[in-house]
């Protein structure tokens, strides 16, 4: 598989495994299905995994450390997030996101000794003795903290070698902007904020990564799935998505089908035109999802169809497209 570098140090493939789903995000997913998602994408060549203590309130950390470390340690790389400690839950009942999950809950934490902790937390879930990337996850309520101690932590890990990159995952692109001018940082995991339906970090936030050479890890690419399968109540950053974002799905949908290829194609593809893009994150709760996955990435998409998409004007006039349409 195609491969890019991330940091100094940090080569990782093109497209990475995003594990939320299989912390149980919305359904449930057995231990024998993570086991063989996670290999089958192993097997077709992703080297990249990115987790995080949100997903499953551990699951998703505890479940990939089980596969990666029966591997050489230096045959991949991972990335998992800070920010939120894990502690027993003082209520009963389910998360609305997150099924199957153990009772535990996730409270936010940006201090300096909160990062430490979670890292800690975090490496004795997954087994492992180092992650490659930290990232400081959604501090869209705390800026400051971030800054003053998230921030503050990840840099002295990445100064004594713990780790050899460090950044912000997000799904809004205007606080990574300002994360991008205060720290030097050398990745962003941004989700959701630049795909088919929502170009918002292409003005802002895209020509400051270019500029300071910060990798961008691009997560939520089918918009929380309603790229995947447009219809009346299909998600859309997590929620359902409402009419007028149908719509403009469904008419992206029937172009797709009017030159013969694929939405999931199409949406994957656009994304990885962009060269601030430097990681496909794509999620998956079947072994099945992985395959078609990393398929959409190859699928012919006919130029035919993204000069129809830039003269409808269903994309942002200054998004690049494949093959300069």
């Amino acid at each position: 598989m195609k491969r890019a570098r991330l940091a100094d140090g940090l080569d990782v493939t093109a497209i990475g495994l995003g594990t939320a789903p299989l912390g149980g995000l919305f359904s449930a997913v057995s231990e024998a299905d993570a086991e063989a998602t996670i290999e089958r994408a192993w097997s077709l060549g992703v080297r990249f995994f990115d987790t995080a203590p949100l997903y499953g309130f551990g699951l998703a950390e505890r479940r990939l450390g089980s596969f990666l470390r029966q591997q050489k340690r230096d045959s991949f790389a991972i990335s998992t997030k800070v920010g939120r400690l894990l502690r027993p839950a003082t209520a009963s009942g389910e998360d609305d996101h997150y099924k199957g999950a153990p009772a535990l809950r996730p409270q936010f934490d940006f201090s300096y000794d909160g990062v430490m902790r979670s890292v800690e937390e975090s490496l004795t879930r997954l087994g492992l003795d180092r992650v490659d990337v930290l990232l400081v996850h959604d501090p869209d309520d705390h800026y400051d903290a971030a800054v003053s101690g998230a921030f503050r932590a990840l840099m002295r890990l990445r100064d004594d070698g713990t780790v050899k990159a460090i950044g912000s995952g997000m799904n809004q692109s205007e606080m990574l902007a300002r994360f991008a001018e205060a720290v030097p940082l050398d990745c962003f995991l941004l989700a959701g904020r630049y795909t088919l339906l929502d170009q918002g970090a292409l003005t802002a936030l895209f020509p400051i990564c270019r500029a300071k050479n910060i990798g961008i890890l691009l997560g939520g690419i089918y918009n929380s799935g309603i790229l995947a399968n447009p219809h009346t109540g299909a998600k859309f950053n997590y929620e359902d998505a409402d009419a007028a974002l149908v719509s403009r799905a469904l008419e992206l949908d029937a172009l797709c089908r009017k030159h013969g290829t694929e939405l999931k194609a199409a949406a994957v593809q656009f994304c990885m035109a962009h060269p601030a893009v430097t990681v496909a994150v794509q999620g998956a709760r079947t072994a099945a999802e992985v395959s078609d996955n990393i398929a959409m990435a190859e699928l012919p998409v006919p130029q035919a169809f993204w000069q129809e998409l830039r003269g409808r004007k269903l994309v942002d006039a200054n998004a690049p497209l494949p093959g300069g349409a």
